[in-house]
């Protein structure tokens, strides 16, 4: 038994890296600092190591050798999933590249409501370490914070220390929309984040009354979705008198339609609040799941996010066309190729040849033709890993010993055998 301290976690997307881990052969027990994000997925257990072809037990020669078969015969294979590490990704993206096939991270039609509003428009947002010693006010629409990152608060905003800020005490937490689902917003003073409730579907109306507002529009009502004029008001007038406001959405909250009209909502107030003389800057969550980390390898390798394609012999990008559930359920893959090395939910069900990289555990309504359980980054091997602002890559530790290879080791010999077999 062994104790490995300042552990990085993979899972939660904001960069924790105080985790200590007890290790006792491949069982993972976390010591300090867990929370319900980062806990469950550091000590799911090790069930099977074995790959699998049509459900039965093989070798992973024998398995790598099937995959690569299937593959060959393929005219456009569907690579979906994408939860994997930097150089996870890096491998996925060059197999693609060699099969003609299609790119889609599982996390991407929420990506997509970010991607569309800063292509339009732009955008101007911050990141952990500005926000952790710079933001005096934050607002958080029509997402549950501490529910997607049970530590933010800890982490990021109660610091005991800030390079711009005498007392983050003092910081002032607004929730617009759903209401914190525990007391991490509420300040070591014991004073609570203000709450103004509205449904989710009146969050377009909302953020428009904001845009409006900060504008200086005179507008004819006194209330939309059940909340005041004035306390909207009220939030423009503290985001103006405010050194570094923030405003944080979680896409993946936007459940509506054109829900990027709302994300383009919020960064206009933004950006006029910063052509008043005050700071202000958005802060989009994500990074859960390896989102980031596929968009950020795939944007530096082909010039777009983690929906390409590769059938024309180089990378095209079409954030609705290439979907992975609208390919399979129109029939336009062939082969679905599923990459998910972070936990153990199942991918889509499908009539077509069916290859899966997962986590150790990973069970099926159908068997996939080929199964092979994978490492975890950060856990069964080292790697890199992007947090939910872009711009850190986290260096993950190899925990334990498990006998499971990396995505990047199988899909390089998936590669290998293909272009043995073209040659």
């Amino acid at each position: 038994m062994i104790e490995i301290t300042e552990v990085p976690s993979p899972f939660c997307g904001i960069g924790t890296d105080d985790l200590i881990i007890q290790v006792e052969g491949d069982a993972l027990k976390v010591k300090a600092n867990g929370c319900a994000v980062n806990t469950p997925a550091f000590e799911l257990p090790v069930t099977d190591t074995q790959p699998r072809v049509n459900g039965q037990p093989v070798s992973l020669e024998t398995a790598v050798t099937r995959a690569a078969e299937l593959l060959s015969n393929t005219r456009q294979p569907l690579f979906g999933g994408c939860a994997t590490d930097v150089n996870g990704m890096r491998t996925l993206l060059s197999l693609a590249d060699r099969t003609g096939g299609v790119v889609d991270n599982i996390a991407f039609n929420f990506a997509r409501r970010n991607l569309l509003a800063l292509q339009d428009t732009g955008w101007m947002n911050t990141t952990l370490a500005e926000l952790k010693n710079r933001c005096d006010v934050l607002l958080i629409v029509g997402v549950d914070l501490e529910g997607f990152a049970p530590r933010f608060f800890e982490r990021y905003l109660w610091n005991a220390e800030s390079m711009h800020l005498s007392d983050t005490g003092s910081r002032e937490i607004i929730y617009l929309g759903k209401a914190p689902s525990g007391s991490a917003s509420t300040s070591p003073a014991g004073r609570p984040a203000t709450v103004l409730p509205c449904a989710d579907a009146d969050l377009p109306d909302v953020a428009g009354v904001l845009s409006a507002l900060v504008k200086g529009k005179v507008l004819q009502t006194q209330t939309v979705a059940g909340l005041a004029i004035a306390d909207l008001q009220a939030i423009i007038d503290k985001f103006r008198a405010a050194k570094y406001g923030v405003i944080c959405w979680g896409a993946a909250a936007l459940a509506f339609d054109q829900a990027e009209l709302t994300v383009q909502a919020l960064c206009s107030v933004v950006k006029d609040i910063n052509t008043q003389g005050a700071r202000c800057s958005g802060f989009p969550l994500g990074g859960r799941e390896g989102d980031q980390t596929a968009n950020q390898v795939c944007g530096w390798t082909t010039g777009y996010p983690a929906r390409v394609s590769f059938a024309r012999g180089y990378p095209e990008y079409d954030p609705y066309l290439f979907e992975t559930a609208s390919m399979l359920n129109n029939n336009e893959a062939d082969v679905l190729f599923w990459v998910q090395t972070f936990n153990t939910n199942q991918p889509p069900q499908t009539a077509l040849p069916t290859i899966v990289l997962g986590r150790s555990g990973m069970t099926f309504a159908k068997e996939p033709d080929v199964f092979i359980p994978v490492g975890t980054p950060g856990i069964d091997h080292a790697g890199s890993a992007y947090r939910l602002d872009n711009v850190v890559a986290i260096r993950l530790k190899k925990l334990r010993d498990s006998g499971l290879p990396s995505t990047a080791q199988v899909l390089t010999a998936i590669e290998q055998l293909l272009q043995v077999s073209s040659c």
